[in-house]
């Protein structure tokens, strides 16, 4: 199994069953042990997301974000530069699991968490 370097840039980015990539987001590898590497991404990082997500974050239109998912399960998208922002995204993923566990982080500590559910690495 590869592995990273504490500090290393890395991208992960998510495909979707059709072969087609999803989205991808630039992280920073924190650690990377035998059991999962830590990656993190700050506000500011780069990611590119489907365009009708992109838009949804631009207007704060969350119904615009609706028919991204409509989208996504049609196969009929295209991906727009986006930058994150507003937290600190912690995610662990271990390369066998059926999951990866992403934290999210504001000046004020934990705001949410999600198990997010995808194919081995």
């Amino acid at each position: 199994m590869q592995t990273f370097e504490t500090g290393e840039r890395v991208v992960r980015r998510d495909v979707h069953r059709s072969g087609r990539m999803w989205s991808e987001q630039a992280l920073r590898v924190l650690a990377d042990t035998d059991q999962a590497p830590v990656t993190a991404c700050a506000p500011g990082a780069a990611a590119r997301w489907p365009t009708l997500y992109a838009k949804a974050r631009a207007d704060g239109d969350r119904s615009v974000r609706t028919e991204a998912f409509d989208a996504m399960a049609s196969g009929e998208w295209e991906l727009a530069p986006g930058v994150w922002q507003e937290t600190e995204l912690l995610l662990w993923k271990p390369p066998t699991a059926w999951f990866s566990i992403n934290a999210f982080y504001t000046t004020a500590g934990l705001r949410n968490w999600y198990v997010n559910f995808e194919h081995p690495t």
